[in-house]
């Protein structure tokens, strides 16, 4: 091989090694809080959602947990796309298959689903949050936006 050709090859190489490891799979941590609700609430409440980011299925898997709720968790989702100031719309509901709107949920609650195209993008941008909702804070009682920084 010529000099030209060579450094042909072995650019192609390094760019498909670089998409390869830009497809792997990342886990990302949110930390969930009563003052990151839209609007805050004050309180004890807290919990933490670890992602799996798997980018060749679009595929995140979930395991949430909480603590010092005020009620009874009731639903978990997570919305977007939102600002960390605003309100969004569900995209992934976190509760188990199957589940009853308002039966109690399981802590720690897991699972996984697929999203769209469009749903991964801003998935990837930091444009979702992930909320626990309760009997005593419908609306939300624990929010954490999601940033995997891919």
């Amino acid at each position: 091989m010529n000099r030209p050709t060579l450094s042909l090859v072995t650019l192609a190489l390094i760019a498909g090694l670089a998409g390869v490891a830009h497809a792997q799979m990342k886990t990302v941590t949110v930390n969930m809080t009563e003052a990151q609700e839209v609007p805050p609430h004050q309180g004890a409440s807290a919990g933490t959602a670890t992602l799996t980011l798997d980018p060749a299925t679009k595929t995140v898997s979930w395991k949430v947990t909480w603590h010092d709720l005020t009620s009874t968790a009731i639903m978990a989702h997570i919305h977007g796309p939102a600002s960390a100031t605003t309100n969004a719309g569900v995209l992934v509901n976190l509760g188990p298959k199957g589940a009853k709107m308002g039966d109690p949920l399981p802590n720690p609650l897991e699972g996984s689903a697929t999203m769209t195209d469009a749903q991964w993008a801003d998935l990837m941008a930091g444009k979702d949050y992930i909320n626990v909702h309760t009997t005593t804070n419908k609306g939300g009682e624990i929010r954490g936006q999601v940033t995997p920084g891919m």
